[in-house]
């Protein structure tokens, strides 16, 4: 599939770009998105965040950022910024209530104006937070955007990991790298007995790329998303950020070790 598809121009000011991508909905995708993006940004990356869920934003929510962008004298979107990540959505565009009815054709062009009409630089990582599936967005971002790799997120659940599971597949077609899965809200920790309880078999879970972290059902996560606040800038000192920055620096090297290769691969950021 990626054989004749024209080279990606760099998005400029940006070195790297990262997507987190899921099979299915109700994953929490968008939540790590958040909250990777926000850690990478605490270990002082330059870090910008894009809603690619055109029709199912939630970044504007998880970061608490509403406002309509200002677009500069190049007619360029200037995204709006908070807790260090910038951040722009298309729910930042469109009334709270309406809906966005769109065709492919439509879409891929709002993705394209989302990537190349905005003023992201200068930036480390650029995370892309994408709908479920395998659809036109995944499709678009693929052939617009050079992507340095992609964070799968399913939780151990059958249906989950067999649809993730497609999702790997088509990146691997696109040639895109891989970073690896996390698995979400798979476990819990016991208050009583601070003994870990999982809720699935996990055997699926080995078909799936390596696992980069697991993530249990944490009763914060919902107070957080819903006023808007990232766990990790919320809680900085819980276990559950402890994990994601374990994850931000992980990348981070991945990212850095790439860059001194090569350093000149991607942008002018």
């Amino acid at each position: 599939m990626a054989r004749g598809l024209p080279k990606k121009e760099p998005i400029t000011g940006v070195q790297d770009i990262i997507v987190v991508a899921s099979g299915k909905g109700g994953v929490g995708k968008s939540t790590v998105a958040a909250n990777f993006a926000c850690s990478l940004a605490r270990l002082g990356k330059r870090v910008g965040l894009l809603d690619g869920d055109i029709f199912g934003p939630t970044v504007p929510l998880l970061m608490n950022v509403h406002n309509e962008p200002f677009v500069n004298d190049r007619n360029l979107m200037i995204p709006a910024q908070n807790y260090n990540v910038k951040c722009l959505s298309m729910g930042m565009l469109t009334p709270l209530e309406s809906s966005v009815i769109w065709r492919g054709p439509l879409v891929m062009s709002a993705i394209r104006r989302l990537l190349k009409g905005t003023e992201w630089g200068p930036l480390d990582v650029l995370v892309i937070d994408t709908p479920p599936g395998t659809g036109d967005v995944h499709l678009s971002i693929s052939q617009e955007a050079p992507i340095t790799g992609v964070i799968l997120v399913t939780t151990p659940h059958t249906a989950a990991v067999h649809v993730t599971l497609k999702g790997a597949r088509m990146y691997e077609k696109l040639n895109v790298p891989i970073f690896g899965v996390v698995e979400n809200m798979g476990y819990n920790i016991c208050k009583n007995c601070n003994q870990r309880m999982d809720f699935f078999h996990k055997s699926l879970m080995n078909s799936l790329p390596r696992k980069l972290m697991s993530l249990p059902l944490d009763s914060h996560i919902a107070e957080c998303n819903e006023n808007g606040v990232p766990v990790v800038i919320k809680h900085p000192d819980s276990a559950y950020t402890n994990l994601f920055t374990q994850l931000a620096r992980e990348i981070s090297e991945i990212l850095d070790k790439k860059n001194s290769t090569n350093p000149h691969e991607n942008s002018e950021a």
